[in-house]
């Protein structure tokens, strides 16, 4: 009796499968005639739908696919992309993958670091739409501002901010492949993060897809899902179409370095020294610190080097004369500085040599890496002791992953916690990124340890999206957005209490019981 049992449910459960499986089918065919049909005759959807199986499928797939580790034989698989060539196939991919129950990923630059804008691990069939057609850079100077579709990346921004003028800049990442989308979206930090804050702080203006599929701009939307969308994560509130931003003023030069200083070098005393120096340093200068294991000169030594690597809105002389009496155990010397254009210390902080030609910018490939990164903010300095436990731990381990420091301070301290969904502002030294999660718990924040939305980690939890959805929702937000989680799940709740636009990390809806 028991086997015949056992037999039975081993049926049920196949005969599910293919039910399933054969159900997505079905399912794909009846999508793709909604998606023709609530398509804009004048731009046609068709040549923008890719099924698996499709020529341009996999190409287009991998092409926004960053991480090694999120592109193997067994990751799940999209069963369509829509790569929207009109603003029409957005709202069409919207209104059909509402009407059809389907999951729908977001990517513009698919540089997540656990890739939920285009791998799902709820098991169900789901499709990307992905932007990365809908790129468009438009320079207003008169009125120094921007409209930047989602699709582009950093580096165009860049690019065609610098085709215009050559003092006016926007302050974002350093990473030029990086996509705008969800770069503002989730906050967005760059090495101007001192002197003019984050991305969202430099937004005035957007356009997004509601659940409805109507294109909304910021009057329409209201200042509350604007607030929701800078900072809080677009994707679980619409399909953000494109931000206007604020240009800011630069120098014709600015002056850059990158230093090394290995523990025989009294990288310790150095590092101990910068963390209560860089956050009080003029608003201008920023200095990154990362720190690696290396193998020393002898041929048994180990070791950890120190790189700091700075942006300074000014000329080499005012910052050695800054440096030298703010940080003096730098040892900074006039042949360690390189004065250059803004754009130029561009591709000095993506590691490209000064004197490139700026159009390196455009281009949108850049070395795969097996990765996984982790998040955490520093409150108060690290001890010389606590340093010294943590280079013990690198040169133990023997891990070639960097620890790397971003200094606030600054415009960081001056803006409320509550102006954008992004509430770690003063009272933090420094932002980490790296892998020593678990070792560096006595360093960190904690109750609730934080996180950088932008550096999305599932480790911190993820959500099913049903019974408990809101509290599995509030373990990872409270952690990404602190006293402002419970803001943008009212407001997500508001706009879409069917929960439509949903990821393994988005913000809930609250429970019908509470509202």
């Amino acid at each position: 009796m028991k086997h015949s049992r056992a037999t039975l449910l081993a049926v049920i459960f196949f005969a599910i499968i293919i039910w399933e499986s054969n159900s997505s089918l079905a399912y794909s065919e009846t999508f793709s005639q909604c998606l023709t049909t609530n398509s804009d005759p004048k731009h046609p959807i068709s040549p923008a739908v890719l099924y698996a199986g499709n020529r341009s499928y996999t190409s287009v797939l991998e092409a926004n696919i960053h991480n090694l580790r999120l592109n193997t034989s067994t990751t799940p698989k999209p069963f369509l992309i829509i790569a929207a060539l009109h603003e029409s196939h957005v709202q069409a991919a919207v209104t059909c993958g509402r009407r059809h129950n389907l999951q729908m990923k977001i990517r513009s630059g698919g540089h997540d670091y656990d890739g939920l804008s285009y791998v799902s691990y709820s098991g169900h069939p789901f499709f990307v739409l992905d932007m990365f057609n809908l790129r468009s850079v438009d320079v207003d100077l008169a009125s120094k501002t921007a409209w930047v579709q989602s699709g582009a990346i950093l580096g165009e921004v860049y690019y065609y901010i610098w085709e215009k003028s050559k003092t006016l800049a926007y302050p974002a990442g350093v990473c030029p492949t990086v996509g705008v989308g969800g770069h503002i979206s989730g906050g967005g930090y760059g090495n101007m993060i001192r002197k003019y804050g984050l991305t969202v702080d430099n937004t005035i203006d957007a356009r997004l897809v509601d659940v409805n599929g109507k294109i909304l701009d910021r009057k329409l939307m209201g200042d509350d899902l604007f607030w929701a969308i800078n900072g809080g994560g677009g994707g679980s509130f619409g399909v953000v179409l494109a931000y206007k931003i604020k240009l800011v003023e630069v120098p014709e030069t600015v002056t850059v370095f990158r230093v090394t200083r290995t523990l025989e070098q009294n990288a310790t005393e150095i590092v101990h020294r910068w963390q209560h120096v860089a956050p009080e340093l003029p608003d201008e200068v920023f200095i990154r610190t990362t720190m690696e294991f290396v193998n020393g000169t002898a041929s048994s030594q180990k070791t950890v080097r120190a790189t700091f690597l700075a942006m300074f809105l000014g000329d080499a002389s005012t910052l050695l004369s800054i440096l030298n009496r703010r940080l003096p155990e730098l040892d900074l010397v006039r042949s360690d500085c390189t004065e250059t254009s803004w754009i130029q210390s561009v591709l000095f902080w993506t590691d490209i040599q000064v004197g490139t030609s700026e159009k390196v910018l455009l281009e949108r490939n850049e070395a795969l890496m097996y990765i996984k990164r982790k998040s955490d903010y520093v409150l108060k300095p690290i001890s010389r002791t606590g340093l010294e436990s943590i280079w013990r731990k690198m040169i133990d381990l023997e891990t070639p992953t960097a620890v790397a420091f971003n200094p606030y301070g600054g415009m960081m301290a001056k803006i409320s916690s509550t102006a954008t969904p992004f509430p770690y502002r003063a009272g933090n030294l420094c932002k980490i990124q790296y892998e020593l999660y678990r070792f560096m718990t006595p360093f960190v924040s904690k109750n609730p340890r934080r996180s950088f939305f932008n550096y999305r980690d599932i480790e911190l939890g993820t959500n099913s999206h049903k019974i408990r959805s809101y509290v599995e929702g509030k373990r990872y937000g409270e952690k990404y957005f602190a006293g402002n989680f419970e803001r943008l799940v009212e407001i997500k709740t508001r706009v879409d209490s069917g929960n439509f636009f949903r990821n393994e990390n988005s913000i809930p809806v609250k429970p019908y019981f509470d509202s």
